[in-house]
């Protein structure tokens, strides 16, 4: 691992801010700047891997595994190397923030150039409006299922009214919209407590609902091989790389902005520990939990539920199924805020600092996710289903190049002045604020993920979109920046050379 280094005295200090005169105010704002209140423990990064971890699409994928066809043990195999390498990319991601005390977007201007930085920046932000408005959805789905659990008389209000959704649809969309709002309205410190408490809530809510089933069904009765169809040896093989590689696929939205959060944490052992926690051992316990819920209801219900909103529907006391789906709806409310909402905060204030806020950005991603009408694109499995090979395409190729950049050509050398220097002298002004190279390394590594995305004969590959994405843009940029690496090694040398004298 190279050594790591940061040139400027900004580097994250004892109070919240620091903005120094010369920094230009076209690439900062309070938001962007580098923190002064790096206190996340272990825990907050803990609990900010179960609020993803811990919602009704983490319950869905994890369910999902054990339909393969596989053995038990070889699912469990493909989770946990599929949440390891989340693990390693994590820690790689959250570096530089971490050094910086800077948000994602901040950091790629290293990579980008100061101003080719809002390239990555906007396209991780849009990727963020569909999905916050889809979470939203899922969240206000939840919420009508207990309005009508105690209210029944609210019935009619559930018929299609206006641009696909109800009458009730829309006002428990309204109002899980604005609780959001709310939570992200009062900042990081906020989000920081309420996802400290959403995620081990849902954990409650998961553990309850297993022994209600156990004890409905027997323990005999629970199986962690929820197919009936038989493969063959290559069958398997094939079945289980394609699970390590949805695991990773599902979580590299959440990684890829990972620095929005690291910027905050003490320092990267408490980042290694809290990501150890949250993801290899949370996600596993999770899976097994899920695996013995769904395996449950076929039992139970003569079916196989994988819906955890219909299963916690169909519990027979009331209160308890008020309890749950308000539960999973605060889960859902927490993977929005920290996946879909704090994102595109940051990515969109990097565009314009002076004009959007933090808290503008957000609002930005809260209103354009209405006007796309989720409900509508979710109802449409094939669109969903070219929009996550569609994410892949785009993640990947940034991801490539952000790691490539620091720890390969740059060799985790960061100036964090330079990231606010709007200035020919800058150091990461390049071209014009644009860094070519960067940019023509991305251009075909998407393109390529596109293709392959969108071309039926290529469908199985399609699922490895991230990784084909990542590797391209990290050997494309390795390439056409070596130069660069040379430049940064020489400069290492005389460093260490001035500093024996």
């Amino acid at each position: 691992m190279p050594n790591q280094e940061i040139t400027s005295a900004a580097a994250p200090a004892s109070s919240a801010g620091i903005i120094k005169p010369h920094y230009s105010p076209r690439l900062c704002n309070d938001d962007l700047a580098p923190t002064r209140d790096q206190n996340w423990s272990w825990y907050n990064i803990f609990s900010f891997w179960m609020s993803d971890v811990h919602s009704m699409g983490g319950y869905v994928v994890a369910a999902s595994f054990f339909t393969l066809g596989l053995a038990s043990w070889q699912v469990l195999i493909c989770l946990l190397c599929g949440i390891c390498i989340v693990q390693i990319c994590a820690n790689l991601v959250a570096k530089p923030s971490q050094q910086a005390g800077v948000p994602y977007a901040v950091i790629c201007r290293q990579a980008f150039g100061v101003f080719g930085a809002n390239i990555p920046a906007v396209i991780r932000g849009l990727i963020a409006f569909a999905w916050y408005g889809i979470q939203t959805y899922l969240a206000a789905s939840a919420l009508m299922l207990v309005l009508l659990k105690f209210f029944p008389a609210l019935n009619p209000l559930t018929l299609p009214h206006w641009l696909g959704l109800s009458a009730l649809g829309w006002i428990c969309f309204g109002i899980m919209w604005v609780l959001q709002a709310m939570v992200f309205w009062h900042g990081m410190s906020a989000i920081k407590r309420f996802i400290d408490v959403a995620g081990p809530a849902v954990y409650v809510v998961m553990l309850l609902l297993a022994a209600w089933i156990v004890y409905k069904t027997g323990l005999s009765n629970i199986s962690f091989t929820l197919a009936s169809k038989s493969l063959t040896a290559g069958q398997q093989t094939w079945e289980m790389i394609t699970a390590t590689a949805l695991v990773v696929s599902y979580f590299s939205g959440p990684l890829l902005n990972f620095g929005d959060f690291s910027r905050y944490a003490k320092n990267m052992g408490e980042i290694r520990r809290g990501n150890r926690w949250g993801l290899p051992f949370n996600f596993l316990l999770f899976s097994i939990v899920t695996v013995v819920i769904v395996s449950g209801t076929q039992s139970l219900f003569g079916t196989m539920i994988t819906d955890p909103i219909e299963t916690v529907s169909r519990v027979g006391n009331s209160v308890a199924v008020a309890l749950g789906l308000l539960t999973m709806i605060i889960a859902t409310i927490g993977i929005n805020i920290v996946a879909n909402f704090v994102s595109p905060a940051f990515d969109f204030s990097n565009c314009s600092p002076q004009k959007i806020s933090f808290r503008t950005g957000g609002m930005i991603a809260a209103v354009g996710s209405v006007l796309l009408t989720p409900w509508n694109l979710f109802q449409s499995p094939e669109l969903i289903h070219y929009t996550l090979d569609v994410l892949g395409s785009f993640i990947g190729p940034l991801f490539g190049i952000l790691l490539t950049d620091y720890y390969l050509i740059k060799r985790g050398h960061l100036d964090v002045d330079a990231l606010f220097n709007a200035t020919p002298s800058g150091r990461y002004w390049y071209r014009n604020g644009f860094n070519p190279k960067a940019i023509a390394s991305l251009i075909p590594a998407v393109l390529i993920g596109l293709v392959i995305s969108f071309t039926p004969d290529l469908h199985q590959v399609a699922n490895f979109s991230w990784f084909i994405g990542a590797f391209l843009s990290a050997g494309f940029y390795r390439f056409v920046a070596r130069h660069d690496r040379a430049a940064s090694v020489s400069m290492s040398y005389i460093k260490a050379e001035l500093g024996k004298e």
